[in-house]
């Protein structure tokens, strides 16, 4: 038996459940299928312990898809993104500027949630929503496309026919290999040591983003643990680095953690294991072929400065959402496709090329690089319309 959707989903990641979220809520029929089991809590071996932070334009995204009331109780406010410099003799702060969102907006830059928790919140959402289809631990086995729709095969021999699929499979996305899309893949040698602390000096909702070399050591505000403030954590080092450090003893990892913060916040606990992810950026040749629209990490992937990943992932979902809403009858036809590319490929290729830079920036090993860059902040900062339209930037906004 051959079942008919309007949208089918290859992958089951954030990105991917968002989309069912949100075509599932505008009124299109939906399958997903992603080969892995979701793990919705923090102890489960595999669960994704790294955090995300949904700026401005994703959660209004996130509220459109229905989302937002039940990931906003658990969602920690970013007030200020604070930028340190501590590229000295020695790893105390050197300089610091702080960008408050209070220049261009009443609201904080955005959000940030556990990725676990995003998954939970958002699997109870489709839940309740009767023309979405969930299937996990199936994947997507063949991928045939015409004029008129594609056809799909799951790993389990069940088939379907879509109108349109939007591959969100990741980084070596299947979908994107069917559809023969090319992919240019830049690496740095770098791995992101991820994890949770604690620490005795409030937050108070400052995100903050340390560079040295090897990477920026940022800190982004958790709600308390344990009645202690807490911080997510992503510090990026080149790999030996990185193997050194996750092999350390608690105490002493702790004890380097701590040094590396400039200890801003005090003596850094940790408050989750750690873990280690390898550091990439990627972009697609093109984002659409033939019935087939890619987003996220199918389409473009970048080091976690920023706040950029996640947030890009869901403004190719907005423009995707907005031309299937505007084009119901036939979703994944051949204009919508081409004018989804038009408006995502070229603002893609100059973010994912400008995280580059900024990340080849905070890898800096020599002194006097780590002077230019100290002095390159500096300026951009001290300029009150230039900061603003970086703050603007960040955010995704064009005005």
């Amino acid at each position: 038996m051959t079942d008919t959707v309007d949208i089918f989903i290859s992958g089951g990641g954030i990105a991917g459940l968002t989309a069912a979220a949100a075509f599932g809520q505008a009124g299109f029929s939906v399958c997903l299928a992603d080969p892995a089991l979701p793990i919705t809590d923090a102890e489960t071996a595999g669960a994704d312990l790294r955090t995300t932070a949904f700026l401005q334009p994703a959660q209004a995204f996130l509220d459109r898809a229905g989302l937002w009331d039940g990931l906003a109780p658990h969602a920690a406010p970013l007030q200020i993104m604070r930028i340190v410099d501590a590229g000295g003799e020695t790893t105390a702060p050197r300089v610091s500027h702080e960008f408050d969102a209070s220049d261009i907006s009443e609201k904080p830059f955005g959000w940030n949630l556990p990725n676990w928790l995003i998954r939970r919140q958002v699997m109870a959402h489709l839940a309740t929503l009767p023309n979405v289809d969930l299937r996990a631990g199936v994947g997507t086995a063949e991928l045939l496309t015409r004029t008129h729709e594609a056809r799909v095969r799951l790993s389990d021999g069940a088939g379907l026919r879509a109108k349109l699929v939007i591959g969100a499979d990741g980084r070596g996305s299947p979908v994107r290999d069917a559809a023969g899309i090319g992919v240019r893949t830049f690496r740095y040698g770098q791995k992101a040591l991820v994890f949770a602390v604690t620490h005795p000096i409030p937050h108070d909702n400052v995100s903050t983003e340390i560079h040295r070399s090897g990477g920026p050591f940022t800190l982004v505000p958790l709600p308390d643990q344990d009645g202690r403030p807490a911080s997510a954590v992503v510090w990026m080092e080149r790999g030996p680095e990185a193997a050194r450090l996750m092999d350390l003893a608690e105490d002493a990892f702790e004890a380097e953690m701590s040094e590396r913060s400039g200890h801003l916040f005090g003596p850094l606990k940790l408050a989750s294991r750690r873990m280690a992810w390898p550091i990439i950026s990627q972009l697609a040749d093109r984002m659409e072929a033939e019935r087939i629209a890619l987003v996220a990490e199918a389409a473009h992937v970048v080091p976690p400065i920023g706040a950029q990943g996640l947030n890009m992932s869901l403004a190719d979902l907005r423009v995707l959402l907005d031309l299937a809403e505007a084009n119901r009858a036939d979703p994944g036809m051949r204009d919508v496709l081409t004018r989804y590319h038009r408006a995502r490929h070229a603002e893609v290729t100059a973010r994912v090329m400008g995280v580059d830079a900024l990340n080849r920036a905070s890898m800096a090993e020599a002194q006097s690089l780590r002077d230019l860059r100290m002095q390159a902040l500096t300026a951009l900062y001290s300029v009150a319309p230039v900061r603003r339209v970086l703050m603007r930037a960040g955010l995704g906004a064009t005005g």
